[in-house]
């Protein structure tokens, strides 16, 4: 791999339940003269997934109690409390903050969950855009995440489709001829992450490209494969 290109995918509208994504992106991407090709992966952000599939709850944001329900229904776990902040294990095995339970870029008065099924909707995208265009994509759907031990927040990835979500490198050899033991690169995260450079957290867009990746990376992923087990995680 000798370089990437990543751009942003502008001039998508709001999203409304029942939208179809793959056609939308398709489109948008053609407007702006930069059509998708084999071996592209789109990184497509939480909200407009959740908004097409209508995972939006009324909620009074003014009303605290109100809040706290909707995440204690999206919550399978308490891990950490300190005021209004929880951190919490979902149904899906992600540990965050407030279930993922998010009030921001969404109309006043509802909050958006997340999907039921992530990767499903990673391959509903796929799908719909190997069917609209005969092109194969990888993709891989981003939310924000806080880290322990670090300030700051960046995109990973909470739903894969057609790409690796964990390159396994153990066996193979550094450059100094050592064995590697432990590395498994979490490849679906950094993907996440580099697109976030291009998409911003308040610039209203959604999906940005990722051109250029190692072919031998376009594999069956799954955002299972990047959840550590309970019983292998020494923090929980």
């Amino acid at each position: 791999m000798s370089a990437l290109s990543i751009f942003p995918v502008r001039g998508i509208a709001e999203i409304r339940p029942g939208d179809a994504l793959g056609p939308i992106i398709l489109e948008a991407a053609r407007n702006q003269a930069t059509p998708l090709e084999h071996g592209d992966c789109l990184v497509v952000t939480q909200k407009i997934i959740s908004k097409a599939e209508g995972r939006l709850v009324e909620i009074d944001h003014a009303d605290p109690a109100a809040r706290r329900a909707v995440i204690a229904s999206e919550t399978v776990r308490v891990l950490r409390r300190r005021g209004d902040l929880v951190i919490t294990e979902t149904r899906h095995g992600f540990v965050c903050a407030n279930a993922g339970v998010d009030l921001s870029n969404v109309d006043h008065g509802y909050a958006a969950l997340l999907p039921v099924d992530s990767d499903r909707s990673a391959h509903r995208i796929r799908n719909r855009i190997r069917a609209e265009s005969g092109v194969e994509v990888g993709v891989v759907i981003s939310d924000t995440f806080g880290r322990a031990w670090r300030h700051g927040l960046t995109d990973v990835a909470i739903g894969v489709a057609g790409i690796a979500s964990v390159v396994d490198l153990r066996g193979e050899t550094d450059d100094r001829g050592q064995e590697l033991r432990v590395t498994e690169v979490a490849l679906a995260d950094e993907i996440a992450g580099a697109a976030e450079l291009v998409m911003g957290k308040a610039s209203g867009v959604p999906v940005a490209v990722i051109r250029g990746l190692d072919p031998t990376w376009f594999t069956d992923g799954s955002v299972r494969d990047l959840i550590r087990p309970p019983e292998d995680d020494l923090f929980r």
